[in-house]
């Protein structure tokens, strides 16, 4: 009995102490991957912005441009490694799109890099390496876009249907026949303020701003070509306005204020 007391108090002994270690190994994984943005999985790089990965990396590296370029290609790899999963799983399930819908998205994806390779050249400046390989990162949230909705559609699939609601008990009273009715009131200062500030309204603005500084043969030009991308399919209002912020990102000038932050 002895034996086996001891023998169980040293397998403790010795379970803790790997158990420890074990720990321990995990956690200076974990500050080496925090330490070095080059050891860390695409989940820990999705689960920050690529601005803040970007810098990272660039914090590491000798050239601070070659940092970024370098920075902008890994975060890229992982999104798109995300997309490719989730494309996939939507394909095992039966619940992606079906090839009319893919076909529709690929011909939008051919019209928005026919878009950006004439913004690219027309802006002012012209964009470097830099401003391209940004805008070739942030081009990768379409797709994923692109499948996410149908992954939420799969979500609210699965849940139970509401109950319906039940009738109100009175409705309003019908005109009678022959009033007119009544013409809508001018809008007020505070609606006239709300409809400034949607975001949709507020992106083409600013892009159409963009536009009217580029000589006119180049406005039209890419005001054309922009047209392709947003017109002739159904896209969902988060997808339209991420494509003006997308348009606007490529536009506008170094000297600029951004107008909105990275898509991701």
């Amino acid at each position: 009995m002895r034996y086996v007391a001891t023998l169980l108090t040293v397998l403790l002994v010795f379970g803790g102490s790997a158990l420890a270690q074990t720990q321990a190994q995990k956690n200076a994984a974990q500050q080496a991957a925090k330490a070095d943005p080059k050891l860390m999985t695409c989940p820990q790089i999705l689960a920050i912005s690529s601005s803040e990965y970007i810098a990272r990396f660039t914090a590491i590296d000798d050239s601070s441009e070659d940092g970024q370029l370098r920075g902008i290609k890994r975060y890229g790899a992982c999104y798109e490694a995300r997309t490719d999963a989730l494309a996939a799983s939507l394909a095992r399930s039966g619940k992606g799109p079906l090839m009319g819908a893919r076909g529709d998205f690929r011909d939008f994806e051919a019209a928005l890099k026919d878009f950006t390779a004439k913004a690219m050249a027309d802006a002012q400046p012209p964009a470097d390496s830099q401003k391209t390989a940004y805008a070739n990162l942030y081009e990768k949230q379409f797709r994923y876009m692109f499948y996410q909705e149908y992954e939420t559609k799969a979500v609210k699939t699965t849940k139970p249907a509401a109950p319906a609601a039940k009738a109100p008990a009175a409705t309003a009273p019908t005109p009678p026949t022959g009033t007119a009715h009544a013409a809508p009131a001018p809008a007020t200062p505070q609606e006239q303020a709300r409809s400034n500030a949607d975001p949709v309204t507020m992106a083409k603005n600013r892009f159409g701003k963009l536009l009217e500084d580029l000589p006119d043969d180049k406005m039209h030009e890419l005001h054309e070509a922009f047209g392709k991308v947003i017109g002739p399919f159904q896209i969902s209002e988060a997808t339209r306005l991420a494509a003006y912020r997308y348009a606007i990102f490529i536009l506008e000038p170094p000297s600029d204020t951004p107008f909105s932050p990275p898509p991701f």
